[in-house]
């Protein structure tokens, strides 16, 4: 049996922009293979999250061995990302960062996911969240069918 590094979760900085964009091109790609092709390069997705994610929200990142395995972003009571490397997934990860979203949202988070999504949606349902609304994913970019949960 080998020892994994342990993982810490802390506030992250402009420095991680380029890790964070990392961490959401892959997790989308290996999880969510039924989305269209990404449109974004990766200096583009970069640049997403330095300029906008970074200022406009609060975002935290689980790191391990000294890399950024996850983050997670909450925006005026959305929590408008979670995601993980594939590799770190079903690890206790996801939940210590939604419970830092939770922590700086106590009077409730919202958040949107894909209707395929279903591990996502029984991480969520597992959390507390529940379903509020479904969608034909005409309120995404992807025009992928969508829900809505919320917490608590």
């Amino acid at each position: 049996m080998t020892d994994t590094p342990e993982t810490i979760v802390r506030d992250a900085v402009a420095a991680d922009a380029a890790a964070i964009a990392h961490v959401h091109v892959t997790s989308r790609e290996v999880t969510m293979p039924y989305l269209p092709p990404r449109t974004r390069t990766d200096a583009q997705v970069e640049a997403w999250v330095r300029d906008i994610v970074l200022p406009g929200s609060a975002v935290w990142v689980a790191e391990r061995g000294g890399a950024v395995v996850g983050y997670a972003s909450v925006e005026d009571g959305v929590l408008d990302a979670l995601y993980l490397l594939a590799e770190v997934r079903r690890q206790g990860i996801g939940s210590r960062l939604l419970a830092r979203a939770k922590t700086h949202s106590p009077a409730g988070l919202s958040l949107f996911a894909f209707q395929r999504n279903t591990d996502a949606r029984a991480f969520y349902e597992h959390h507390g969240f529940t379903l509020v609304d479904m969608n034909d994913g005409s309120r995404n970019m992807e025009k992928e069918p969508d829900l809505s949960m919320r917490w608590p």
